[in-house]
């Protein structure tokens, strides 16, 4: 005897395989619809969800086949004929696919997936106008349309757990829901997560394979991820079909500025800022590329017309000033005053102003004015940009504990032996881009400035655990052949920004903690530590505003302690790895250029070039602060030049303590100013 199938069992059914499918488990789906269908043959409502699972895995011709079977059977299925426009796409008969589409919004004017079809389509056959018309019908016409709202609002200030309450509230109900996946893949770009970003917006793409939102979020989580040319390319396609968007010209410009094709850059950030001529950023982001570019006077005219966008604008007073020598007059020092604030207004943008009345009142050598400043900037600062030296003293332990001789003993052969990269290490503002510049000039050596890879690397090791804090001993844990994997990984992530030179530049200072690691991937690699006299090194760091990262450096005794740590870890890696580092005092370098330049070149395997003593003369994009210092030559003037403000550092000596000791013959070559 048969049993029939009651409806409330068909029903159950499908819903089971229409959550599957939302879920991306198209297999499943497909086995749970083809047993409705032999319980119940041609169930209209399964067969056309069954053709949407082939269709999910790719077998368009068997999709196209049943959802040709389901129109014919119910001509007014709308939702059936917006999923035979899609399968028609996909298989290149776009008129089709055009014919299906207009079926279905004839018969259903608010079907979201329909107009998302229609779009794509528009795409395919270049009528970029109509398919943005298309695209925001889509997004009018979503059901989930207010809440996506919200959930946005929320993410712009920075309220992310709200943000993702919502998204995933409506993920719930509807897995595939184009607008949450990519809402939940901006939530995880904000929480510098680009892979699982990707993950969501490739499951979005199932759903609309055009739709400007995932192209945009997937170009930036492409970008985090450090796949430059990869996104590039979802740039420039986005740019097809948002050609007159400003948000997507900042991205290309940010990819090229990356890649180092500042001129490319520049070309993007014109266009960013011819279409929203009243964004103040955008002749700020011009301003720093004519900076990095060696064009002095179109940088301060760029940062100018910053001010006559906004006369408030703090930040480009900070850039102003981060050129160095650049000389503010009375009535800019006396505007800048007026945006004082107290202990009100913004904390970012008072940071940033009190840095440069900092500088601008140093240049004139009202020292304790400026101190006064500088104090006031990093305090500001400091609210904003959060530090745990204590978690660093820690993190900075357990790295040399982790990573002695017994790890590098029982990982000998491990890593990729490529001798191609270069690592400059120490702290900010101790002399690596005079360093780089140095070594950049050789014929042999490309400079491709502070690269993010191997803190990348570092950071998916600390992820490995729920509190995101397993690195060093996630690396005691990996698997030997892991190590040559991240070292190709990293030659292959950084290979797009080299031009053929055989040798390359990796100057991220904070990378003398993961020296270690970086053995491990790359055992043939030359590191070369640059390190300054304590007081000065630390002084010079407190004085500068950093954009991101360094969030050390806004305190005198956590500058004082990070330093210490520094010390550290570099005497333990001579210790486990004897030879392996270079180190060179910027003191000595500046003092006795040529015969420490031989020495840089002969411990990074490269003959002497006389282009390394004449480093100023080279013409490169330099993109730190120090990019005006290095087009000049050597000076000994910044020796000793904390001593200007000696009677204000006594937390910082303090901090420093017996470090000092090590430094002691630079302070009795160099007396008090």
């Amino acid at each position: 005897m048969v049993v029939q199938p009651t409806q409330g069992g068909l029903q159950a059914a499908y819903s089971e395989a229409l959550a599957a499918l939302r879920a991306g488990r198209a297999t499943t789906a497909e086995q749970k619809l083809r047993a409705i269908q032999k319980s119940a043959p041609g169930e209209i409502k399964s067969l056309r969800l069954l053709g949407c699972a082939l269709l999910a895995q790719d077998q368009i011709a068997a999709a196209i086949q049943i959802l040709e079977q389901v129109v014919a059977a119910a001509p007014d299925f709308a939702h059936a004929h917006a999923d035979l426009a899609r399968a028609y796409r996909q298989d290149g008969r776009l008129e089709a696919a055009l014919d299906q589409a207009s079926l279905a919004l004839t018969r259903a004017p608010t079907l979201e997936m329909a107009w998302l079809a229609y779009g794509d389509v528009l795409v395919d056959l270049r009528k970029f106008p109509d398919a943005r018309i298309a695209f925001e019908r889509a997004r009018l016409c979503d059901p989930h349309m207010r809440r996506i709202e919200q959930a946005r609002a929320a993410l712009g200030v920075q309220d992310r757990k709200s943000a993702e309450a919502i998204f995933r509230e409506i993920l719930t109900a509807d897995a595939s829901h184009v607008g949450a996946l990519c809402g939940l893949a901006a939530v995880s770009l904000a929480a510098a997560m680009p892979k699982d970003a990707e993950r969501l917006l490739r499951h979005a793409f199932r759903q609309s394979a055009q739709l400007p939102l995932i192209w945009r979020g997937l170009g930036q989580a492409l970008l985090d991820g450090g796949r430059l040319p990869d996104a590039e390319v979802a740039v420039r396609h986005l740019l097809k079909i948002e050609p007159e968007n400003p948000k997507n010209w900042i991205v290309l410009g940010t990819i090229y500025t990356r890649l180092m094709r500042q001129q490319d850059a520049l070309v993007a950030y014109r266009e960013a800022a011819r279409l929203s001529p009243t964004d103040v950023h955008l002749p700020l982001s011009i301003g720093h590329l004519q900076k990095t570019l060696g064009r002095r006077r179109e940088s301060e005219q760029a940062y100018r017309d910053c001010l006559a966008l906004d006369p408030a604008f703090s930040e480009a007073y900070w850039s102003l000033a981060d050129l160095k020598n650049y000389v503010f007059s009375d009535a800019e020092i006396a505007a800048m005053h007026v945006l004082d604030k107290g202990n009100g207004g913004d904390d970012k943008s008072q940071a940033q102003l009190h840095f440069a009345l900092g500088r601008a009142l140093e240049q004139r050598a009202e020292y304790a004015a400026a101190f006064d400043h500088y104090a006031i900037g990093n305090a500001r600062r400091r609210r904003s940009v959060p530090f745990s030296i204590e978690k660093f003293e820690d993190k900075t332990s357990r790295v040399g504990a982790a990573l002695g001789a017994a790890f590098f003993a029982a990982r000998r052969g491990t890593g990729v032996a490529n001798p191609a990269p270069i690592f400059i290490v120490g702290l900010p503002r101790s002399g690596s881009t005079l360093i780089e510049q140095i070594l950049a000039s050789h014929s042999l050596v490309e400079g491709t400035f502070e690269l993010p890879n191997v803190l990348s690397i570092v950071r998916e090791f600390d992820h490995s655990d729920a509190g995101h804090d397993a690195y060093p001993e996630s690396v005691l844990e990996a698997p030997p052949p892991l190590f040559s994997v991240l070292g190709r990984r990293y030659l292959e992530e950084t290979a797009p920004l080299r031009s053929g030179r055989p040798r390359f530049i990796d100057k991220m200072p904070n990378n003398f903690s993961h020296v270690g690691l970086i053995h491990a991937m790359l055992p043939q690699a030359t590191i070369i530590d640059i390190r300054r006299h304590p007081m000065d090194s630390c002084f010079s760091t407190f004085k500068q505003y950093f954009a991101e990262g360094q969030s050390f450096s806004y305190d005198l005794d956590d500058l004082g302690r990070y330093y210490r740590c520094y010390l550290s870890l570099m005497d333990h890696w001579d210790q486990v790895l004897p030879g392996k580092v270079l180190h060179v005092r910027y003191e000595d370098l500046v003092r006795e250029p040529e015969s420490n330049i031989r020495r840089l070149l002969a411990h990074s395997g490269l003959h002497y070039e006389a282009a390394c003593l004449a480093f100023h003369k080279t013409k490169r994009s330099v993109r730190t602060a120090s990019a005006e210092q290095v087009r000049q030559p050597l000076y000994t003037s910044a020796i000793g030049y904390w001593r200007h403000f000696e009677t204000r550092l006594e937390p910082l000596r303090r901090a420093l303590g017996d470090s000092l000791e090590r430094f002691a013959d630079l302070d009795t070559a160099h007396p008090p100013v």
